[in-house]
């Protein structure tokens, strides 16, 4: 499902009669300042500025849900200065303290805190838990509506193949994404539809957990899906890490000059081969129409969102870094869910 018609189906999952503004419930792992819920949430309370131009949200948070309070918490101080209530728990937050759902969508961030790892390094974010309570109300009020969860469904395949199957079997529209893709561009960058591609690198420090790669997949996929016939689908993807890489390269599996050309654009690299990375990774996809991509990570060298594209018929490759204005700060020690602080 794309953009557009997840907001034509939101809008037909509404029940006649309602106010033209929504009410959203918030559902976050946790929330200070520069984490995920303050990027989506706080935009939804406060607008945003965008090339000196005010947006004002066009919908109302009206409950809050935080699995974990932080040590610079801002939740329950703009709970207070909005007037929503913090709830003590999901089906709290979606039925504003009554018996059946009582909002109109749901907002799920589940990003930041201090949350387990496991044998692969990801961290365990409960989303695919958020979710499924959410879905609990649904069932229980007989009515769904439309849910948007920030980055990728879950670290774990079952469970976000579950989360899809449960929009589908109670028909609400579900979206999951990256904010990368609409990130700030240097230089500006937007190929027109049916642009003829003939390969494409996105690179950068990509590893470290699944939710930095994920940034780099989507980013990677809303330009490539520009392509001409449009998207088809991922027939395979490798990955591969050390030697290999730069194996992968001298056959032709992914491609130097792209990689020159993405750096290029970089505002933070570090100068010298990137031949000498300790450990980089690249994962090469192969989609059903047989175009081919990659994601370098040269971690330690490079560490932004840096894209190239060879166009057919262009002698040079179009690069753009996809910039984000201020990094998120490392997560400190979060507590449980208690009273205002």
């Amino acid at each position: 499902m794309n953009r557009r018609e997840f907001l034509a189906l939101s809008a037909a999952t509404q029940p006649p009669g309602r106010a033209a503004r929504k009410k959203l419930a918030a559902l976050s792992t946790t929330y200070h300042v520069r984490s995920h819920t303050d990027n989506f949430v706080t935009r939804f309370l406060e607008g945003y500025w965008i090339h000196r131009r005010y947006y004002p949200s066009p919908c109302d948070v009206v409950s809050l849900y935080m699995d974990q309070v932080h040590p610079a918490d801002i939740g329950y101080r703009l709970a207070s200065a909005y007037g929503f209530p913090v709830a003590k728990s999901i089906a709290e937050a979606l039925t504003l303290g009554g018996t059946k759902l009582a909002v109109d969508g749901v907002i799920l961030v589940g990003e930041h805190g201090r949350y387990p790892l496991n044998e692969k390094h990801q961290i365990l974010y409960p989303r695919f838990e958020f979710f499924e309570q959410a879905v609990a109300v649904f069932r229980n009020s007989g009515r769904s509506v439309p849910v948007f969860v920030d980055k990728h469904l879950s670290y774990d395949w079952t469970k976000a193949k579950q989360m899809y199957d449960w929009s589908r079997e109670l028909k609400f529209p579900l979206m999951a994404g990256s904010s990368l893709p609409v990130t700030f561009r240097r230089p500006e960058l937007d190929h027109p539809l049916g642009t003829e591609f003939e390969d494409a690198l996105m690179t950068g420090a990509g590893g470290g957990n699944d939710g930095s790669i994920f940034h780099y997949l989507e980013t990677l996929q809303c330009f490539v899906e520009r392509r001409k016939g449009g998207e088809t689908g991922v027939r395979a993807i490798q990955y591969l890490e050390g030697d290999a890489v730069w194996r992968a390269a001298e056959q032709k599996r992914w491609s130097p000059e792209l990689m020159r050309a993405a750096l290029a654009r970089g505002e933070k690299v570090r100068p010298g081969p990137p031949e000498e990375v300790r450990n980089p990774g690249v994962i090469l996809i192969e989609y059903r129409d047989g175009f081919r991509a990659a994601v370098l990570m040269l971690g330690g060298m490079a560490g932004e969102y840096l894209m190239a594209l060879k166009v057919k018929g262009k002698a040079e490759p179009d690069s753009t870094l996809c910039y984000i204005p201020s990094r998120i700060p490392t997560t400190s020690a979060c507590s449980s869910t208690g009273s205002p602080r």
